[in-house]
């Protein structure tokens, strides 16, 4: 591989770390954002894995491109990566990025006490809206694409664990979502290993056995994960906790932002959160989402609803990465 130099902005939001590549990214082609997304799988991905991977990252890493957008109300345009792959959402991306976007000037004129903007991710347009004041963008929330229950109480024999039922949920990307008893785990007490396998082993098995589809496109018709959830979903609640296992097995230190919209879209459709009622949404580390169903819409066939999801990005560094042209084990890997 030819030598790189790239250089970051290193983010958070509740935990879960975010790798914003702000110089250093080839040319990403292709007429819409689909077509760069699978440019970046097909001629690219050695960027992904550089950035990504081990010795710069590590299995649980996520990371995002900005890129030109297609759609001309869009400001701004991303791809979102991890150490397995490419995502179609990324809610904890799209709340550090909408602070990151407005302190670095790249949203012109900020407007106080909200900035407004429109973010092209591949799963479709969602709205961002910036808390800003004195110059200064602070709390973030955005407003999903239609969101949608796909399935309730299917059943699927999983090795270890018998016949386990959970529900399919869309929230900018497919989850199963399931209560962590029915799998052995206790999320108060479990550690990440035990966590990683019970919902990897569930994932690994939807995806050898269900066919999802998707209103917009095949490309976006895949199960990204299984979120596990307490099992405390009745009216009224306050909060929730979760824990999501995503792409490849990565863990979600955050309650995970497109996870925690199908778990609002989930909830809304079984009559367990009504319109315009905000529900905390607790990950692994203690960190937040709040989520609101704020509008019910037709998508396609599905009966669906826009979530609004807020929390607050958090800058951890700037990084300046290179690859020598003769090091091969730092093109990146991973050790399992």
């Amino acid at each position: 591989m030819d030598s790189l130099h790239i250089q970051t902005v290193e983010m958070h939001t509740g935990g879960e770390p975010l790798r914003i590549l702000k110089s250093g990214l080839p040319e990403v082609h292709g007429a819409t954002l689909l077509d760069k997304f699978k440019y970046c799988l097909e001629n690219i991905d050695h960027v992904r894995k550089f950035l990504m991977q081990e010795p710069r990252g590590h299995k649980d890493m996520f990371g995002v491109y900005l890129v030109q957008p297609d759609i001309e109300e869009a400001a701004l345009a991303c791809i979102f990566i991890n150490s397995g792959g490419y995502s179609t959402m990324c809610g904890h991306v799209t709340i550090a990025l909408g602070r990151y976007a407005v302190d670095r000037g790249l949203i012109r004129a900020p407007t106080s006490p909200v900035t407004r903007f429109l973010l092209q991710c591949p799963c479709g347009p969602v709205e961002v809206l910036v808390d800003y004041k004195d110059g200064k963008a602070g709390a973030v929330a955005f407003c999903s694409v239609p969101s949608f229950l796909n399935a309730k109480d299917l059943e699927a024999e999983v090795p270890g664990f018998g016949t386990v039922t959970f529900d399919i949920a869309y929230g900018g990307a497919f989850y199963a979502i399931v209560p962590a008893s029915r799998v052995g785990v206790n999320l108060d007490t479990a550690s990440a290993q035990e966590i990683r396998h019970a919902a990897g082993n569930l994932t690994d098995v939807i995806r050898g056995s269900l066919k999802l589809t998707h209103p917009d496109s095949p490309d976006l018709a895949v199960l990204h994960g299984t979120i596990l959830i307490d099992g405390n979903d009745v009216a009224g609640k306050s909060e929730n906790a979760q824990v999501c296992v995503f792409g490849e097995r990565q863990v979600d230190r955050s309650p995970c932002g497109s996870g925690t919209t199908a778990r609002a879209a989930q909830l809304f459709f079984r009559g367990q959160l009504k319109l315009n009622e905000a529900r905390d949404f607790r990950g692994p580390t203690g960190s937040t989402f709040k989520a609101t169903v704020v509008k019910e819409v037709k998508y396609g066939p599905h009966d669906a609803v826009v979530v609004e999801v807020s929390s607050k990005g958090f800058y951890s560094g700037e990084c300046e990465f290179v690859l020598e042209a003769d090091d091969t084990i730092g093109n990146g890997f991973l050790l399992r």
